[in-house]
């Protein structure tokens, strides 16, 4: 009976010690494997086989990481107080050297990735900071990346989120951008009227070598305006048209218009009766 007992003993003892023995690592982990405190080297991913209090085990997550970096106090290089965050993701290419360089590489990431926030900036003024942000985060990406590659961390993007400026400020760049925009009207408002009046001399010239067509241009004014009843046209025309009409009708006017004379110097025209037409 007691050496029953005692081979169950031993049996659940082999399989607790074998139990103890196996870790499983996932696909994105990697095990960075100690035993009596050297390094073996990193293991996984599976069953991993460890010898239970002669070895320990370190776990590394290869996945990528986005580490938000908190808003700093930055002074452009115009002088210009501004609060700026920004979002850093990166990931452990090297498990050991992750483990072996770095107490905590993510912490230390953040902390030089502050650092290289405040420092890039700063080299900036105000405009670049607004409006040339792929620049800056270029600069941020390749500083913090040659940093950390000692480390086994490869960065792969750092973006600038927000950018805050004090109200006055932008206050003073709305007024800047109102005047901006104010200006561009007036020289896009002028430019219109000098290619207007280009497109005038030219129809001028035009016109001036047809006189017919400037009649022409008449009629198509007149029937546009005839279109409205209550509206009263006044409708000039030319001397050159006008003017054998006009002498037409005055040479007509001493055949038709003028009476005879009689004795005593009264005259008679010939259309009225003659007590009514004597005049002295």
């Amino acid at each position: 009976m007691s050496s029953v007992v005692i081979a169950l003993v031993a049996v659940i003892v082999v399989v607790g010690l074998l139990v103890a023995s196996l870790r499983v690592v996932r696909e994105y982990e990697r095990v960075v494997a100690f035993r009596l405190g050297r390094l073996r080297g990193a293991l996984g991913p599976g069953l991993v086989f460890m010898i239970p209090l002669l070895d320990s085990l370190v776990r590394v997550d290869l996945r990528v990481v986005t580490l938000t970096i908190p808003p700093q106090e930055v002074i452009t290089r115009d002088n210009v107080t501004a609060r700026v965050n920004a979002v850093v993701m990166f990931r452990v290419s090297d498990p050991v050297k992750s483990v072996m360089a770095v107490e905590n590489h993510a912490v230390a990431t953040s902390q030089f990735a502050q650092t290289t926030l405040r420092s890039v900036v700063g080299r900036a003024d105000l405009d670049t900071l607004l409006a040339h942000r792929a620049d800056l985060n270029e600069d941020l990406a390749a500083s913090i990346a040659r940093q950390a590659e000692p480390w086994g961390v490869e960065v792969s993007v750092v973006e600038i989120k927000d950018v805050e400026i004090p109200e006055m400020m932008q206050r003073a760049m709305a007024r800047e951008a109102e005047a901006e925009r104010e200006r561009r009207a007036k020289v896009i408002s002028a430019h219109g009227e000098l290619q207007a009046s280009e497109e005038l001399r030219d129809a001028a010239l035009t016109l001036s070598e047809a006189p017919a067509s400037l009649q022409l241009r008449y009629l198509q004014t007149l029937l546009e305006l005839g279109a409205d009843q209550n509206s009263t046209v006044v409708f000039p025309l030319p001397m050159d048209v006008v003017g054998p009409l006009v002498d037409a009708v005055g040479r007509m006017a001493p055949d038709h218009g003028a009476g005879t004379r009689g004795r005593n110097g009264v005259t008679r025209r010939p259309d009225i009766p003659a007590e009514e037409g004597v005049t002295r």
